[in-house]
């Protein structure tokens, strides 16, 4: 048996068991549910509390909203905050030009007794790469993972020019007999790669050659789609709480490959160093409003501690 009206009521349900009696103030939703259950012959305990639960779930939310006094609540910090909607790309709003520079990261995963000749090659050859104006592309840099996906290489490259410029790199490297037998070498050393095409947010420094020596931390975000907007707006200011040390080198976000995706790459002397400089970051003012706020914003993130090859311009 139930008896349920709309008010402050005791439910008890017999019949399947002992009898159980619940108190709880239930809104007409809540009433509509039970009954129509009730009706279907439907109703067990465990939809009760499941139903009394719910009630009382949104019924204190919507308290803690209307007493916030202009303050976002405990319960709204749970969830991605609302975005205006825009009207223009994320890579108008948040990049420098994209027919400026575009980037491209690349993955490889390397089998681990090649790791060494893997190296040796690219010391070899991307180098001339590099330094042939021939080719509109730069090596930004180009490192070991020391710690994160073990036997795995990271390269970073940009193109002064956005697309057109990438297409022009590639159809010109496919007319290059030593790309094409470091292609080949390099196929037959990997157990996997991946790469994506970046963009940079206008409000990171350009990357540029910097002297060793250094460890350099990739740490990369994957977004909730349609949070980058609000992602780019808290960065935008918190920026300046991490350039006490030089220690940004660079900031991007997908355009190809994995989308909604961030890497924020910076330098540090040693490991110590990094601590004390991430650590510092917590005595200025905003930081952690920072932090509170985009952390939400995260589905999941990683980050690699990575050394510089020899030949890396980032040092």
């Amino acid at each position: 048996m139930v008896s349920a009206h709309t008010g402050h009521h005791s439910v008890c349900l017999e019949n399947v068991g002992p009898a159980i009696h619940v108190n709880f103030t239930l809104t007409r939703a809540t009433y509509l549910i039970l009954a129509l259950c009730w009706n279907q012959t439907m109703l067990t305990p465990a939809l009760i509390v499941f139903c009394v639960s719910q009630h009382c779930f949104f019924s204190r939310s919507l308290s803690a909203s209307n007493n916030r006094n202009g303050e976002d609540s405990w319960f709204k910090s749970l969830f991605v905050r609302k975005v205006d909607p825009r009207k223009d790309a994320h890579s108008q709003l948040l990049a420098k030009k994209e027919d400026t520079n575009l980037y491209k990261i690349q993955f490889h995963n390397v089998k681990p007794e090649c790791l060494d000749a893997y190296n040796s090659l690219c010391e070899e050859v991307l180098p001339s790469i590099n330094t042939d104006a021939h080719y509109p592309c730069e090596l930004i840099g180009t490192w070991n993972t020391w710690y994160g996906e073990q036997d795995q290489a990271v390269h970073l490259w940009r193109y002064r020019g956005g697309y057109p410029a990438l297409t022009e790199a590639m159809n010109k490297l496919m007319q290059n007999k030593l790309f094409l037998e470091y292609r080949n070498e390099r196929g037959k050393m990997l157990l996997s790669r991946r790469n994506q095409l970046l963009l940079e947010f206008s409000f990171w420094n350009e990357p540029t050659p910097r002297p060793g020596p250094n460890i350099y931390e990739l740490r990369s975000y994957q977004l909730r789609p349609g949070t980058m907007i609000e992602w780019g707006n808290y960065w935008a200011r918190a920026i300046e709480f991490r350039q006490q040390n030089s220690e940004a080198v660079g900031g991007f976000f997908s355009q190809i490959g994995s989308l909604y995706m961030v890497h924020h790459l910076w330098a540090y002397k040693d490991l110590q160093s990094r601590e004390e400089t991430r650590n510092a970051a917590w005595r200025h003012d905003g930081w952690d409003e920072v932090v509170y706020y985009t952390v939400p914003l995260i589905q999941h993130m990683e980050s690699r501690i990575m050394i510089p090859m020899k030949t890396s311009p980032l040092k």
